[in-house]
């Protein structure tokens, strides 16, 4: 059976990409606006206005992107099981909205946590059933693309936000509850788009396990699935929380006004070659376009370790930015091509689950080696994991 690995995908670039991905991509472009006004801010404003500590800060971020990964898995199982993505992903995405007015409101960090928390929720909710809807739109020639240009879009957002954040940072005199609020508008507008712009195919009837999640579900997934979800646990071992760039941002002296600028680098440089990237993965075998972006984070770790100054932190991010885009939409097309159509939602619901359980444990070390040693234990731990990834893709790409 072919795969995307092995079919020329059309010509016509990026329009070539169905209308429901690019307007998804949208919807997702909008929602980090508003979520990256706050997150860019969010670690510094524990940290410096309620006294919290940088190992409660990688906890905290651990939890609530865990949290986010649990749900995926049960939202993923429920899409296929009812072939609602769309209604699921609308779900997801209001929740997330309703949760953006508590962050200006919230006067203690239980009431953070609490929004931070929900927030999560609803990624969890809209996450698998967007990206098995992404698939469900896509021809298997241009998954890569498909899937790097929603994530192109996505981090436009990703950098527009903490740019916003400091400009309003500026303009108010670092009055964290300004951002807080103007961070609302943009979350709902997602909403919107999505209900307006994204249309949901009619699903062709295929056989479903009797049980959502059980062990025959898990059996028909395939060892190809399994092998990638393994690379890619492993991987996000050592892809820590960002937050962690922005506090080494702290360390080389970056007034915290302008820290939000560490986002807004990665961001660029993930958002420029995220559709190159998926593009490129169409084209040639998948894993060596992974291969290349452990390498960018490898090299982004021992810079972050070991060059000083702010020229240091600036190529250590651009190098994180980097590998973010050669390897975040490429495992999105990775697990369309080897999960079965019926049971894409479960597939990517398991996927995220499970590298969202490495994420918790990678911010929690990341928190406790930046205690313990500063930042360099914390980036060359990262580097480590980062080189045991690059193995495991060889001998992964030798299986396919």
């Amino acid at each position: 059976m072919k795969t995307a690995d092995s079919v020329s995908p059309p010509r016509g670039g990026w329009q070539a990409v169905p209308g429901s991905v690019r307007a998804l991509g949208f919807v997702s472009m909008l929602m980090d606006i508003s979520s990256e006004m706050i997150h860019a801010l969010l670690p510094i404003y524990m940290v410096t206005v309620l006294g919290t500590s940088v190992l409660a800060v990688g906890l905290i971020e651990g939890i609530a992107e865990a949290t986010a990964s649990v749900v995926k898995v049960f939202s993923g199982a429920l899409s296929d099981r009812f072939g609602k993505r769309k209604l699921l992903a609308a779900l997801g995405y209001g929740l997330s909205a309703l949760t953006k007015p508590v962050f200006p409101l919230a006067g203690a960090l239980d009431w953070l946590v609490g929004a931070r928390f929900v927030d999560r929720v609803g990624k969890g909710i809209r996450g698998a059933p967007r990206d098995a809807l992404v698939a469900d739109v896509t021809p298997p020639a241009l998954r890569g693309a498909a899937y790097g240009l929603r994530q192109a879009l996505d981090t436009v957002g990703a950098f527009l936000g903490p740019l916003l954040a400091i400009g309003l940072m500026w303009l108010t005199a670092s009055h964290f509850q300004t951002v807080f609020w103007a961070a609302v508008a943009p979350a709902f507008l997602a909403v919107g788009v999505l209900l307006v712009f994204v249309r949901e195919p009619e699903r062709p009837a295929a056989p479903q396990p009797r049980t959502p999640l059980s062990r025959e579900a898990m059996a028909r997934l395939g060892a190809g699935y399994w092998r990638v979800v393994a690379v890619g646990a492993v991987f996000t071992l050592a892809r820590f929380s960002e937050a962690f760039l922005i506090l080494r941002a702290g360390e080389a002296g970056l007034p915290p006004m302008w820290a939000p600028l560490v986002l807004v680098l990665m961001g660029i440089a993930f958002s420029l070659s995220a559709y190159p990237a998926g593009a490129l993965s169409d084209r040639m075998n998948r894993m060596a376009v992974l291969a290349i972006g452990m390498v960018c984070l490898i090299a982004a770790d021992l810079t972050l370790a070991f060059v000083p100054g702010l020229a240091g932190l600036a190529l250590g991010v651009v190098l994180w930015g980097i590998h973010m885009g050669f390897t975040q939409g490429v495992f999105g097309a990775l697990i369309a091509d080897s999960a079965p159509a019926e049971l894409r939602g479960t597939a990517f619901g398991m996927f995220h689950l499970l590298t969202g359980v490495a994420l918790l444990l990678a911010s929690v070390i990341a928190g406790a080696l930046w205690d313990a040693w500063g930042h360099r234990g914390t980036f060359l731990c990262g580097a480590a994991f980062a080189t045991l990834t690059l193995l495991g893709l060889s001998v992964l790409r030798r299986r396919r």
